[in-house]
Order: C-alpha cells, then structure tokens, then sequence
C-alpha cells in the first residue's frame, strides 16, 4: 500500500524584508526570488514548487505589504492581499529583531477573515538571544488562532526542516500539479529579469531607489554550450541612468558580470549577456507602463 500524496498551495506573506524570499530559496535549493537587505524588492507573486516523492507545496512569495506610495506600490499590496483567497494555508512570517508594528497588525486583521490554516513563521532566530523569543511568540499567540508557531532562520536553516515537513503533513490529498523538476512556473525571462534587478538593488544601494524595472529582449541559443540575452533595465530619471552605466560603463559591466553568474547558473550553460539602460519617466504611476512591464493584475 502506497502513502497518500499530500500537495497544496501555501503563500507566503509579511511585511517587507522579513525574509520570505530567502526563506523560498533555501526550500527550494535554487534561487528564485530575489533577496536584498532593502526592503519590497518583490514585485510579483513568485511560485516556487518544492516537491518530494509523496509531496508537492507550491509556494507564493508575495511582495511586503507596505503602505502605497504609487500605482506600482497599489499593485504589490493587492497581489499580496489577493493570494489569501486562493491558497491551502497562510505562512505569516515576522521578523524576531523587531517589534511587532502597524504592518503587522494591519496583515493580522486581513487574516482574521482567511479560513485556512495559518502559521506563524518567526524569522532571524538567529539575530536575536533564546530568552527573547518567547515574550515575541506570547505577544502574537493573543492576536491569532495560528495553527502552528515556528521559530526559524530562512538564512542559517534552522527548523525550517521541520516547518516543511509538518506544512506537508497537514496539507490534503491530492495531485502532483507540475512535474517533479520544475521548480518554479516563471517563464526563464521573467527569473533572468529578476536576477538582474536584484544586482541593481545590490550595487545601487540607495542612490537609485525603486525606480528600475528589467526586461528580457531575447534569450536565443547561439550553439550548443551558449546562449545570448539582451535585456533593458528602465529607469525613471536620465540621473538614475547615469548611475547605472557608471563612469566609463563600469557599474554598468559590474551588474552584468554579476548577474551574468547567476544566469549561467540558472540555465545551465554560457551566457552571453547585453545590458541596455532606458529612461520611461514616471513609470511606476502609469498603468500603461506597469503592464508593458510585466505588472498585470489581471494575471493573478
């Protein structure tokens, strides 16, 4: 007799920077989501599909709920509120070296209306002392029936072993929804896109906020072991794109040298990459733009 395959639809929400991409990346074992210590650098809802022989989660990385400041803010919040209707269960991650807050407070109120199962996920356990963990649990157990509480480290590993495991167990029966290779639904472009933003947060630190949005033109196979990509990385000011090409083009070949790396990784073979800059000012407050940018609301 065969054990009962356990799958489901479980997303991942909390304010920004709490760890939620890093956390996906190390369940799946490759990197997915984009991670920076600056916060809402998750744009769209990123599927990642953890599967084992008896298993399949599928989890929705949302972007940080935040307070809007643009139509592109407006869309991050409500994609991240829309996956609460469509999933098996709720991981709500908090950040254990800060005090719970408005973010906080205003993420539990929604949930207070979720019917499934929801965890609550405390992160960077291992930024903080053992003795100040349990007034944190104490203080969000009175604001919610969670189903399970997890301390955890999305960085160093720690329990998130267990919290997978028992997230597997509690899940229904059901079916395998994609094959057992795939580790995400994004088309290659859309990662490539990402992984190249990412390089832009990393290297521009606060003198290009977030202004940029990336584009994958091409992706062609030139011969066997290589492959070309183009992409343009748009910004809002002729400023913004002066810091991004750098003097003499250096930061500009930084940020392709980078995320070039991580491309080969993630396809498996040479990567020839070409990096346009293209100003598209006011971008983010057009919703003309945010869709020809990949910003569909429709598409969730």
């Amino acid at each position: 007799m065969t054990n009962a395959f356990h799958s489901g639809f479980v997303a991942i929400i909390g304010r920004p920077n709490v760890g939620k991409s890093t956390f996906l990346n190390h369940v799946i074992g490759q990197k997915i989501a984009i991670m920076s210590d600056k916060p809402q650098t998750t744009r769209n809802k990123i599927q990642g599909i953890y599967t084992t022989n008896d298993s399949q989660i599928v989890f929705i990385d949302t972007p940080g709920i935040h307070k809007p400041q643009s139509k592109l803010g407006d869309f991050m919040v409500d994609s991240a509120l829309s996956t609460l209707n469509e999933v098996d269960a709720v991981l709500f991650m908090v950040n254990a070296t800060q005090k719970r807050g408005k973010g906080d407070d205003f993420i539990i109120r929604r949930l207070q209306n979720v019917k499934k199962p929801i965890y609550l996920v405390i992160n960077k356990i291992d930024q903080v002392k053992p003795d100040d963990l349990l007034p944190i649990v104490d203080d969000y157990r009175q604001t919610l029936d969670f189903q399970e509480i997890y301390p955890i480290s999305a960085l160093k590993g720690n329990n998130v072993d267990e919290l997978v495991d028992n997230l597997v167990t509690d899940l229904p029966e059901g079916p395998q929804f994609y094959p057992e290779d795939e580790i995400t639904d994004h088309p290659e472009r859309f990662i490539i896109s990402e992984l190249i933003r990412e390089k832009v947060n990393q290297l521009t630190r606060e003198e290009v906020p977030h202004s940029v949005a990336v584009v994958t033109e091409r992706v062609k196979r030139q011969d066997e072991q290589k492959v070309q990509v183009s992409a343009t990385i748009v910004v809002e000011r002729n400023s913004q794109k002066g810091i991004i090409i750098g003097k003499g083009g250096k930061m500009l070949k930084r940020i392709g040298t980078l995320a070039r790396k991580d491309i080969e990784t993630l396809l498996g073979d040479r990567v020839f990459l070409e990096l346009w800059v293209k100003v598209q000012e006011n971008w983010k407050d057009r919703q003309t733009d945010l869709q020809s940018l990949g910003y569909k609301q429709d598409d969730y």
